[in-house]
């Protein structure tokens, strides 16, 4: 499955239990390490394992593998790592503190040295 279609997947699959302020971050240019990031906030740690469990169970059905899951046992975010998109689900006063989207929408691109023809 390419990375939009990935993507699309998780924002559905947070819609299907009532995810509140829905927020996609491309960060290919920003990172190797991930193509997108999708942040979401949760109404009780209930409701965030709640997401995290359905993102996990519709990328399970489409065969894709869950690289890694961090924070499910009582945190006030969950991180699920599907590989080419990383899901962030939050408490809002948790995503409010640690701000991801201004994090990587101000983080510059890397510059590997390669302009110029070095």
């Amino acid at each position: 499955m390419q990375a939009e279609q990935l993507k699309d997947l998780v924002i559905n699959a947070l819609e299907d239990v009532k995810a509140q302020d829905l927020s996609v971050i491309d960060v290919r240019e920003r990172t190797g390490i991930t193509d997108f990031m999708v942040l979401a906030s949760g109404t009780s740690n209930r409701h965030l394992k709640a997401l995290a469990n359905s993102v996990v169970v519709d990328a399970k059905e489409q065969g894709i593998r869950v690289d890694h899951i961090e924070g499910a046992g009582g945190s006030d975010w969950i991180l699920v790592d599907l590989g080419d998109v990383v899901v962030h689900v939050m408490m809002p006063a948790a995503r409010e503190f640690y701000d991801l989207e201004r994090f990587w929408r101000d983080a510059p691109a890397p510059d590997f040295g390669l302009a110029g023809g070095e």
